[in-house]
């Protein structure tokens, strides 16, 4: 099946409304601007990730750390939700039932107008305190002092995200498990399907019923097992997909 008809098949399935869920990975925000972790340009080809993205690198040297994820956010900061982000925050209101679940952390969703969101590696522009464990958001850009210290208390902030090592949220892993049981259609977008425990929600979907939609740039381990794999670039894709459903609701 073509590019073309494949389109036109996902976009006839979504036009009836079904249950929604999505999962978006690193690739729907490098389309923005934001560097991603893999591939010949990845962070981890500049860093060591057990330097900068575990707890024992935070406790070795919180200032080196807070200054990475400080020179991240200022990058972040500067690039704007794309195409897809735009897509996939509009359906939250046309889906009556609808759920994103993401890998990543920079906040595009959110800034795009999603608010059904499960971040299930946190966000970057939150913190957390050491002592209370209290979250608070945060975007001084650039911070006014490494590594920043908790207003309240005065107790050291770390960024609300899950490193190496640490466990996701069980709350949201949770909804994020319940969202794949009582899905009908996902959606995997611009995600490599390698990192678990995201690598193996959608295999979870399609066990009890869901169709399954890859949109990536490239096959993934979870290409064998999609009902449609749409190769390109969400940010051109999902559009494509969006206008369709609204053509044929007008007709």
């Amino acid at each position: 099946m073509m590019l073309d008809d494949k389109v036109k098949k996902v976009a006839e399935i979504l036009g009836n409304q079904p249950s929604l869920t999505i999962l978006t990975g690193a690739g729907v925000s490098a389309e923005s601007g934001v560097p991603t972790f893999r591939g010949p340009d990845g962070l981890w080809r500049q860093f060591r990730a057990e330097d900068l993205a575990t707890p024992e690198a935070f406790y070795r040297n919180p200032k080196l750390v807070w200054e990475w994820y400080d020179w991240r956010r200022q990058k972040i900061q500067k690039v704007k939700p794309n195409p897809a982000h735009l897509v996939i925050a509009r359906w939250e209101k046309y889906f009556p039932s609808f759920i994103l679940i993401t890998q990543n952390v920079d906040g595009l969703h959110r800034q795009a107008g999603s608010t059904k969101i499960l971040e299930l590696h946190g966000n970057i522009w939150w913190v957390r305190c050491l002592k209370e464990n209290k979250v608070m958001e945060n975007r001084q850009v650039p911070l006014i002092q490494i590594p920043p210290l908790c207003s309240d208390c005065g107790s050291l902030l770390r960024p609300h995200v899950v490193w190496f090592g640490e466990a996701l949220p069980a709350d949201i892993l949770e909804a994020a498990f319940n969202a794949c049981y009582r899905s009908e259609i996902m959606m995997v977008i611009g995600t490599s399907a390698l990192v678990q425990p995201a690598a193996s929600l959608p295999l979870i979907a399609q066990q009890h019923g869901a169709i399954i939609v890859e949109i990536n740039l490239e096959p993934t381990p979870l290409s064998h097992y999609a009902d449609y794999s749409l190769y390109g670039k969400a940010g051109e894709i999902l559009p494509l997909i969006d206008e369709l459903i609204f053509k044929e609701k007008m007709e």
